[in-house]
């Protein structure tokens, strides 16, 4: 497991590099109210290209270790980010009344082809569910079910992968 700060405001022009700054201009400050709403949207769009490059450089570093393991990789974000719709910014706000910005997040799997996982997957199962819903709730079922662990608080209706096995 791997944490990164991502794009986590409201610094967000401390969260990439100078040679993934593709979007300009970008807010310079953690007082986004001083900036304006393209400048912070810049800024996160350049959080966004410095979280593709992570993702991808995690992925060549496993597809070396392929020889030994049998690598994978599930990313998930912690939250969303409002970037001004609607006048808000950041995150935080109670679920319940929280904009979708704020609670839908991306979720990645990456599995070799041939790798033991994609093997006892049904062919084509994993694209069928490209646009399924889930949350948080499904990571620990998932990740349970993925490395083959059971016990009692093991939910297979909570395991996005199951219907695939």
């Amino acid at each position: 497991m791997m944490h990164q700060m991502g794009s986590h405001g409201p610094a967000y022009f401390k969260r990439s590099p100078r040679d993934l700054e593709l979007f300009k201009p970008e807010c310079q400050s953690n007082a986004l109210q001083q900036c304006t709403r393209q400048e912070v949207v810049n800024g996160y769009d350049n959080t966004i290209a410095t979280t593709d490059r992570f993702l991808a450089r995690s992925i060549s570093w496993l597809r070396t270790q392929s020889a030994r393991f049998d690598p994978g990789m599930l990313y998930v974000s912690d939250h969303g980010e409002s970037i001004g719709e609607n006048g808000l910014y950041l995150h935080g706000m109670p679920y319940a009344l929280a904009p979708r910005e704020q609670t839908r997040v991306p979720m990645i799997l990456w599995v070799p082809a041939g790798g033991e996982l994609d093997r006892s997957l049904k062919p084509g199962c994993l694209a069928s569910l490209r646009d399924r819903q889930a949350s948080h709730d499904n990571l620990f079922h998932t990740v349970m079910g993925w490395i083959g662990a059971r016990a009692d608080v093991y939910k297979p209706a909570q395991d996005l992968l199951a219907s695939c096995r």
